[in-house]
C-alpha cells in the first residue's frame, strides 16, 4: 500500500486548454524518435504547425535521421514549451507521446496541411515543395503536462483534440 499522495492532479478543463495552447502556439518542438540502427533515443528540433483537429504536423527532409527513424518506427514524443528567465524547470512544458503518420503528397490532407504550415512558417516556402520533404502528422496518444510547480497532469488523446 502506498500512502504517498500523488503528484498528478486530476485533469481539468484548464489543463486541457493549457496543453492545447502549448501545441497550437508552438513554432517548434523537440522531437524524440528511436534510432533504427542503434535503438537509442534521438532528439532533434522540428518546426511545427497544427492540423485542423489539433494534431501537430512537422515538415521534414527525407535526408534527416529523424525522418528515417519515423519511417521505420512511428513512435515519437514531442516536447513543447520554452524556458523563460530563471530556473528552466519552473516553466510549463508539455510532452506528447504520438504516432507519426506520413502525409501522402497526392492525398487530400497534403494541400490543407501545406497551407496551414505556410501560414505558421512563411519562410518554409523556400523548401516546402522539395521532393525529399514530407509532412508527418503527430497523432497524440497521451500527454504529460507540467503546468508549473505542483501542477502535473496526465492527458488522454481525447483531451488534446480540438472539437
Amino acid at each position: 500500500m502506498n500512502d504517498k499522495p500523488s503528484v498528478i492532479r486530476e485533469t481539468d478543463e484548464d489543463a486541457r486548454n493549457q496543453a492545447r495552447i502549448f501545441m497550437h502556439t508552438a513554432a517548434h518542438a523537440a522531437l524524440a524518435v528511436i534510432d533504427p540502427e542503434t535503438g537509442f533515443p534521438s532528439v532533434s528540433r522540428v518546426l511545427t504547425a497544427m492540423d485542423t483537429d489539433g494534431a501537430p504536423v512537422i515538415l521534414v527532409s527525407g535526408l534527416s535521421s529523424h525522418t528515417k527513424a519515423l519511417v521505420k518506427d512511428p513512435r515519437a514524443s514531442a516536447l513543447f514549451g520554452e524556458p523563460g528567465k530563471g530556473d528552466p524547470l519552473a516553466h510549463p512544458r508539455l510532452t506528447v507521446r504520438c504516432s507519426a503518420e506520413r502525409v501522402d503528397r497526392q492525398g487530400d490532407a497534403h494541400a490543407r496541411i501545406r497551407e496551414l504550415f505556410l501560414e505558421r512558417h512563411p519562410k518554409s516556402k523556400l523548401y516546402i515543395d522539395f521532393p525529399d520533404f514530407c509532412f508527418f502528422r503527430l497523432v497524440p496518444l497521451d500527454a504529460s503536462l507540467n503546468g508549473g510547480f505542483g501542477r502535473a497532469y496526465i492527458l488522454s488523446a481525447e483531451d488534446l483534440v480540438i472539437l
